[in-house]
């Protein structure tokens, strides 16, 4: 494996940001890859790697003084259903708390049958056989009824379930991390995740998100492989007649040339298409996949205190602090993007996993993540971000501050990731953290492009995709290497290897 960062991980990766203090530079929540099953299939327990469970998952507050609407109970979401439903009762009433148990009992399987689609190829017949049967085969659940759900949005799905618009805000906030708003079509299933959460929350790696990739690197180790770091791939290596072209290698930026008979991309589909320069295929070449403009902007601060929410104890600070009562608050923050402006009113999502975890930060200090999404890349009025960086932090500190009094107080030092920043750091073009755009059109089969959606790149033999620009997309899952390396191993097996030898004979003859 050859690496242009000097940080193994990408934004899979955690740094000693400050003297004693280890910060992730991308995710610090696992979700996905916590019920794909990748993690035990390559035992990776056995090379370090240590999940602290988020338990609370999940934590969303009372309005605050002032806010329209009543004072109430923060919403605390846990494993325990039952707790979880305690606690929705005491906040939104017992109707809503029944309801979410329904929802829970309802999307479970759902949620279960995308898990299986996000762990295969994205083909039509693949897709419909994980997912049309959950509807089919209960019959109170029409397969139309189950089609309607999933392509609809996620909004529409809430206020079906749902009247308390605080319990509403919170699941809508969760379901929005993977970048489109709820009332986008397809986003349902983004809110349905909630349901699996009951059974495997989210994690935290202990010492920080990059004890994963770090885990991954010891294994392939113990199997023989080898990690280069700060020498990445600088071009293709594709040797072969104009009409059945295949990568031998790879030239590094030192000019070392690596050679090998398969080459897989895990970098951005950009990125790859760039290295192939001159010799890339059409469907490479004509890649062009929406990118957005921005995603988000992320404040990793170091801290004399934890966040401190009014009415709940420690049980807040264990998952993802979702810092959002009502969803106009998400439109409002969208539709400044959408225009290519700030948020006016940032919604944060925060976490302080050194709670849980000692090993973030030496005693009497913490890790805070920030989290504040929308903000755009290039922005309507010509803005630097270099100069917009320090006060779209702080307006973002002074929204937590309204939900937590005295954070902005603990604060004592500082990193903005802007989406300049993301870029540069960890060349997430745009700054657009799932590399491609996580719309309905640009998901399963469309991703990156209905032409490369199946980990090959026609016309451009030994080279394979993967990464976030693939299926299933951004967040920490792992599912697109696990289906990448089926498919490699699968064209490398000797009846697929024949084919190919007759394939290329054939055109020669026709030559």
């Amino acid at each position: 494996m050859v690496e242009s960062d000097p940080v193994l991980g990408g934004a899979v990766s955690t740094v000693e940001r400050w003297p004693g203090v280890r910060v992730d530079r991308g995710s610090s929540a696992h979700v996905i890859i916590r019920h794909s099953g990748i993690v035990e299939e390559l035992e990776l327990e056995r090379f370090g790697l240590r999940y602290v469970d988020c338990d609370p998952w999940g934590f969303a507050p009372a309005p605050v003084p002032g806010d329209d609407g009543p004072d109430g109970r923060p919403l605390v979401f846990s494993v325990d259903l039952d707790a979880t439903c305690t606690s929705i009762a005491a906040a939104c009433g017992d109707a809503d708390a029944a309801a979410y148990r329904r929802f829970v009992e309802v999307w479970g399987p759902r949620s279960a049958a995308v898990v299986q689609a996000f762990g295969d190829r994205p083909s039509p017949a693949r897709l419909a056989r994980h997912l049309w049967p959950i509807g089919s085969r209960r019959p109170r659940t029409p397969g139309g009824e189950i089609a309607v759900d999933f392509l609809g949005s996620g909004d529409a799905l809430l206020d079906r379930w749902f009247s308390s618009e605080r319990l509403k805000a919170a699941l809508a906030w969760f379901g929005a991390q993977s970048g489109p708003p709820m009332s986008e079509p397809g986003t349902a299933a983004m809110v349905g995740w909630v349901a699996l959460l009951h059974d495997v929350p989210p994690g935290h790696p202990v010492g920080g998100s990059g004890g994963l990739t770090q885990a991954l690197a010891a294994r392939l180790a113990a199997d023989g492989g080898r990690v280069t770091l700060g020498d990445g791939a600088a071009r293709l290596l594709v040797d072969g007649p104009a009409d059945a072209r295949r990568v031998t290698g790879v030239q590094t930026t030192s000019g070392r040339r690596v050679t090998a008979p398969v080459v897989v991309a895990a970098c951005h589909v950009l990125a790859t298409k760039a290295l192939a320069g001159d010799d890339a295929p059409p469907a490479l070449a004509d890649a062009d996949p929406p990118l957005g403009n921005g995603f988000g902007l992320v404040l990793r601060a170091q801290t004399n205190a934890l966040p401190s929410y009014p009415g709940v104890g420690d049980e807040a600070l264990q998952g993802l602090q979702l810092l959002c009562t009502d969803r106009a608050q998400l439109a409002r923050a969208h539709g400044d993007w959408l225009a290519g402006e700030v948020p006016r009113e940032p919604v944060p999502l925060t976490m302080s996993f050194s709670a849980s975890d000692p090993t973030l930060a030496p005693a009497g200090q913490h890790v805070v993540t920030v989290w504040g999404q929308w903000y755009p890349y290039a922005l309507a009025d010509g803005s630097d971000w270099e100069t917009l960086a320090e006060p779209a932090a702080q307006q973002l500190i002074a929204a937590v501050d309204r939900y937590a009094p005295g954070f902005a107080n603990s604060v004592q030092r500082l990193y903005v990731q802007t989406p300049l920043r993301l870029e540069q750091e960890l060349s997430l073009l745009r700054g657009n953290v799932m590399h491609v755009e996580m719309s309905l059109a640009s998901m399963f089969g469309f991703r990156p492009t209905p032409a490369l959606s199946g980990h090959r790149v026609p016309g451009l033999a030994g080279l394979y995709l993967t990464g976030a620009s693939t299926h299933p997309g951004g967040g920490v899952s792992g599912n697109s290497g696990r289906t990448a390396a089926r498919v490699v191993l699968a064209d490398r097996r000797p009846a697929a290897r024949l084919r190919a030898e007759v394939g290329r004979r054939l055109r020669a003859r026709r030559r």
